[in-house]
């Protein structure tokens, strides 16, 4: 409802620019520009504290669950709340926004709503997710709040280095065994709202400020060793060698026609890291080991390109007199965005005269797992050149402003707002 004192709504463009650059501040690389606030790191502990600060100023009830979920809550209304956020975490040598965006200009909302003294009919929660980058594999902040973790997932999670999740929660004064508590009683969220940068090309190549998801592409996560025998690289004949680097080429140039036989035009399969051992100029290499990942919006053609995958390396493996192992650090399903979400972004749009069309997303947010559990939408802003994941990420402020009011008047429906 609104009250007898409101005012049209409008967020502070400069107040959300000024706390989104206070928050790149933390963790920020000096040498390259980039955002080192990866998760249960010291800096992302910070960024945590600094948005709590944030949410406090802003009169919300804050708190810290068990998986280092931080919420900000505005309890008005009655039933399940409203949730709108992201991420705080980042890759290495990231971008400013991704994720962080999402929970800056969620508060914006709510201070927005305040400021024009308006009072939605249920209560609104800021929230900003841990662990979405996946250091552990998965998205451990939204799928604790789903119930999605396991016991035996979270003593057993590590990161790339070999540092266990456990290790790195305890680091930070976290209990881990109380992220098994963070799961969200059934019927409490009304519904999850995500902004986020594209981190595509898409809506910058058609000069559109904004854009709608309709769903979330499903993406699984191998890691793929291969073992044959290191040897001298100027006595071993060709014929002789078990070379587990060629076992990675020959796989690695078959994945066009993987995706021609077992995928579909959203599929997207991609190695991102590569070791070799012994890794050195004069040796044939003994083992390899990288990473596949893949994903599609259709969880069959995953299934599919799962089974082609496992085929074509153990294949490679047979050429090459290798043995192979392939361990699955995470599968998540695609998600679509709930149709009334997506129709309610769609009127606020049309509300605030922007051309923000429909879309896929090909990257996984929180808004994927939030779906199996309430009603999930995600809204995109252009990033300038497809860029992400990389300091040089990054979105005209005009963009961020108009969808930091896409989100304000999406959520102000969502919510009960009567405008």
């Amino acid at each position: 409802m609104t009250s007898e004192t409101a005012r049209p709504p409008r967020i502070d463009p400069q107040r959300l620019r000024r706390d989104l650059e206070a928050l790149g501040g933390i963790g920020r690389n000096p040498a390259t520009g980039g955002i080192d606030r990866v998760s249960f790191s010291d800096a992302d502990m910070e960024g945590r504290r600094f948005v709590a600060k944030l949410m406090e100023g802003a009169g919300l009830a804050v708190s810290m669950d068990g998986a280092g979920n931080l919420s900000g809550r505005w309890e008005v209304g009655d039933g399940p709340a409203v949730m709108l956020g992201s991420h705080l975490d980042s890759v290495p040598d990231g971008g400013m926004l991704d994720g962080a965006l999402g929970v800056i200009a969620a508060l914006e909302c709510v201070r927005a709503m305040k400021e024009a003294g308006l009072t939605p009919t249920r209560p609104v929660e800021v929230i900003a997710t841990a662990e979405e980058e996946g250091r552990f594999g998965g998205m451990f902040g939204a799928q604790a709040l789903a119930g999605q973790v396991t016991r035996e997932w979270l003593e057993t999670a590590h990161d790339d280095g070999g540092t266990r999740l456990f290790d790195a929660m305890r680091r930070q004064g976290l209990e881990p065994y109380e992220a098994l508590k963070a799961k969200r009683p059934e019927g409490s969220i009304a519904a999850f709202l995500e902004l986020h940068v594209e981190q595509g090309p898409m809506l910058e190549a058609a000069g559109k400020p904004a854009g709608i998801v309709t769903g979330i592409s499903g993406v699984f996560n191998w890691t793929v060793r291969l073992a044959g025998e290191a040897n001298h690289s100027g006595t071993t004949p060709m014929d002789m060698r078990r070379d587990a680097f060629m076992g990675l080429a020959d796989f690695a140039h078959g994945i066009p026609e993987l995706i021609a036989e077992r995928g579909s035009e959203t599929s997207r399969v991609t190695i991102g890291k590569v070791a070799v051992e012994p890794n050195f100029p004069h040796t044939v290499p003994g083992h390899a080991e990288f990473s596949l990942v893949a994903r599609d919006m259709d969880e069959t053609v995953m299934r599919a390109l799962a089974e082609g995958a496992k085929a074509r390396i153990e294949a490679a493996a047979k050429k090459h007199g290798l043995s192979f192992s392939i361990e699955e650090t995470s599968w998540l399903a695609p998600s679509p965005c709930h149709p009334e979400i997506v129709a309610a972004c769609q009127r606020a749009a049309k509300r605030l005269g922007l051309d923000a069309p429909l879309m896929p997303s090909g990257a996984g947010h929180d808004a994927q797992t939030m779906a199996g559990i309430t009603r999930a939408g995600l809204i995109f802003v252009p990033s300038v050149g497809g860029i992400s994941h990389a300091p040089e990420e990054r979105t005209d402020w005009a963009d961020i402003e108009a969808g930091t009011n896409l989100l304000l008047h999406a959520a102000m429906e969502i919510a009960g707002v009567q405008e």
